[in-house]
């Protein structure tokens, strides 16, 4: 069986000098799919994806996009690979116009991303309306827009999202999910750590379910919706 596209396995590490909060951890995406952790605070979830995009060293353990071994890229350079990354917060330059935040997302392109530009607004029309107000003056859901819009206008590959609902309303979190969903039935792979469990895994092809930096329950998010143990331990009965 092929690599998925994106994986980061068996990963083992922490921040600086401190203490290994990932253990052996594993994380996959395949092309076009959508992959969602999940667990309780402190499980490791935001440390595994940021591991992914290398943004702390690995002890053991490796990461390979479309095959390729890139543990030892920057994180600069896995954006260049085709990995894009929507951090939790201070994801946006709220002095500049929502039009000024998606161009800083082409930093990386050298050719005529009008057309990408275009695409993003049709995905979140909301912020063509709103393209010329400074970024900071937007609600929180169209903030994470602005975000998301942002990262796909490097043409990514891999969409990966740090709690993308996280503080806004249950519309607005509804409203979200679907254009991740759209964003992937384009042929993008999204990785996605969510606080909300439940409904992140109703979207989910594949679902990991992070207890202290170990894999707790891998399977597809229907799969994990169903089980016993993982609605017992992880969502609410």
């Amino acid at each position: 069986m092929s690599d998925p596209y994106l994986i980061g396995d068996a990963m083992t590490g922490g921040y600086g000098r401190g203490a290994d909060i990932l253990h052996g951890c594993t994380i996959a995406v395949n092309k076009g799919e959508i992959a969602v952790i999940v667990g309780p605070n402190g499980a490791g979830k935001s440390t595994a994806m940021k591991a992914v995009f290398g943004m702390l060293n690995l002890r053991e353990g490796s990461v390979r996009l479309d095959g390729e071994d890139i543990t030892h890229l920057s994180p600069q350079d896995r954006v260049a690979q085709g990995m894009g990354f929507v951090p939790q917060t201070h994801n946006i330059f709220t002095s500049m116009t929502v039009e000024e935040n998606l161009e800083m997302g082409a930093f990386i392109r050298r050719d005529d991303f009008a057309d990408t530009m275009a695409q993003v607004f049709d995905l979140f029309p909301i912020l063509k309306e709103k393209r010329r107000q400074p970024a900071g003056e937007l609600s929180g859901g169209q903030r994470q827009q602005v975000a998301v819009g942002r990262a796909l206008m490097t043409q990514p590959k891999v969409l990966m999202l740090d709690e993308p609902t996280a503080g806004v309303s249950p519309i607005v979190m509804d409203e979200l999910f679907d254009r991740i969903i759209e964003v992937a039935r384009t042929g993008i792979s999204i990785l996605m750590v969510e606080q909300n469990a439940r409904q992140a895994l109703e979207i989910a092809d594949k679902g990991y379910v992070l207890v202290q930096g170990r894999n707790a329950y891998t399977d597809t998010g229907k799969a994990l919706l169903a089980d016993p143990n993982v609605r017992r331990s992880f969502l609410g009965g």
